[in-house]
């Protein structure tokens, strides 16, 4: 019988708690977290600096574990230490700098290293760097230095070695905060294509609005805790909820909001441009 079973939820988060322990006093930065996460989902989580939402990132890939509750991946508890070494091959991670995880000098070296590490076969790992290179569309790079690369180039070389791994889940911490506009649009239309063309659950963090709308589901963090859990339409509804924790909504949803208040009959539930566009051709023609 395989350890993985392939269950529907690739991640649950069952009742956990986190505290960071500095010169003796412990703070909690999660309180009783709940989520589970389907296979194939693009989940976004998103809250203001100190929230909770990287430490919830690092608790999905056994980087920490639960002071309190249990974390599993695909059925498995990510406290067995034992099983580490396979929860992070089924769960990869991808980090806010992509200078920390590039550690070769030629691009399809960095993507081949933890498949050295893993022991696979030379023919097969050619196969697995060039279709991973391909697939966040830097195979044409693949002898350049990193070095040489855009932020945004470098963080799809991170992305790539981690798909060369074959993970189902790929959870990304703040991958875009770095890059400028032109890198971060690169990034994220790699991360929807994965997910899209793949079938590769995404767990992106983010504090990016136009970010989490693009995902199938938005998760938002407060003060340790999950406030909201819905749809980006869902989610985006509560701005008024939203703009109390600190963080904004889509600048579609902005004008929507200030247009209900202003008494006008809009759904507020628009969270894309074109939409806007569209309500409000529709208000002039009433």
């Amino acid at each position: 019988m395989e350890v993985f079973a392939k269950l529907e939820n690739i991640i649950k988060v069952q009742d956990v708690s986190y505290a960071y322990t500095a010169e003796g006093n412990a703070a909690n930065v999660l309180e009783h977290v709940s989520l589970a996460v389907p296979r194939g989902q693009f989940v976004a989580v998103l809250g203001h600096n100190g929230s909770g939402k990287s430490t919830l990132a690092k608790l999905c890939n056994a980087i920490l574990t639960p002071s309190e509750g249990v974390v599993y991946v695909d059925g498995v508890d990510t406290r067995d230490e034992e099983m580490i070494y396979e929860i992070r091959q089924n769960v990869g991670m991808v980090f806010q700098n992509p200078d920390n995880q590039i550690v070769a000098t030629i691009v399809e070296e960095d993507v081949a290293f933890a498949l050295e590490n893993l022991g696979v076969e030379p023919k097969e790992m050619r196969k697995r760097v060039d279709d991973a290179l391909k697939e966040v569309g830097m195979y044409d790079y693949r002898e350049h230095a990193p070095h040489q690369l855009s932020g945004g180039q470098k963080q799809r070389v991170a992305i790539a070695g981690i798909i060369a791994m074959r993970p189902a889940c790929i959870v990304l911490d703040e991958p875009t905060a770095m890059l400028d506009p032109k890198g971060r649009r690169e990034v994220l239309k790699t991360i929807r294509g994965l997910n899209r063309d793949y079938g590769i659950t995404v767990v992106l963090i983010t504090h990016y609005m136009d970010e989490a709308a693009k995902a199938d589901r938005v998760v938002v963090v407060d003060n340790g805790r999950v406030i909201l859990d819905d749809t980006p339409k869902n989610v985006f509804s509560h701005v008024e909820k939203l703009k109390g924790v600190g963080l904004d909504v889509p600048q579609s949803t902005e004008l929507i909001y200030e247009l209900r208040k202003a008494g006008y009959p809009v759904d507020s539930h628009i969270i894309d441009e074109e939409a806007c566009v569209n309500e409000i051709l529709r208000l002039l023609e009433e």
